[in-house]
């Protein structure tokens, strides 16, 4: 077994060891909007569940040589986002988003994406996506680098679901229905794959 030292590695170095580690990755394709109104969307793997009581979720928003992206910005400044889950229907188009443009451009045109209202924020959502969260900002905090800081660790409220009916059913979601896909390393992502149950103990 390898014992390696993070603190004797570059940043691409730790960056290549955790994308390959830290698999699947669920990814959220992210809508915001800019002081101008331009609509926004990225896609980001670092993402997770913070809590159920009240929902909650984390994106940590990378930064480029201390440069905050378009969507943290927006995000802490308007104070609401929609997150989308990615699935196997709509990665290709998701995966276009991820273009560098500049901010009064809109990845969501660029990719043909189809806004739609949302209920309780401001910011609209893409009618692609089987499930959508709206989200209002609980935190940010700014973490990481040396001069400046690394990332963005936004924390979001869920304020309004939106799933897709003939995937959600008694209160479940349908995995397979929903096709979520996953990052792993490099430009590969992966599919839900076989499904098994293990009995958590007493």
């Amino acid at each position: 077994m390898q014992t390696i030292d993070p603190s004797q590695l570059t940043e691409r170095e730790n960056y290549k060891f955790l994308i390959g580690s830290i698999i699947p990755r669920p990814i959220a394709f992210v809508t915001s909007l800019s002081e101008e109104g331009v609509l926004n969307g990225a896609p980001f793997s670092y993402f997770n569940i913070v809590s159920s009581n009240p929902p909650m979720i984390s994106l940590s928003i990378q930064r480029a040589k201390g440069k905050q992206k378009d969507t943290a910005r927006n995000i802490i400044r308007g104070k609401e986002f929609v997150v989308h889950i990615v699935d196997e229907d709509n990665v290709e188009q998701i995966n276009e988003t991820a273009a560098s443009l500049p901010p009064d451009q809109s990845e969501i045109e660029l990719a043909k994406l189809t806004p739609v209202k949302s209920v309780k924020v401001s910011v609209p959502g893409v009618a692609e996506a089987k499930i959508r969260l709206e989200c209002v900002l609980e935190q940010a905090l700014e973490l990481g680098g040396q001069e400046a800081p690394g990332c963005d660790f936004i924390i979001g409220k869920v304020v309004q679901f939106h799933i897709k009916s003939d995937i959600y059913e008694n209160g479940r979601i349908d995995p397979r229905g929903l096709g979520a896909v996953s990052r792993l390393a490099g430009i590969n992502y992966a599919k839900v794959g076989e499904i098994f149950a293990v009995e958590r103990p007493e």
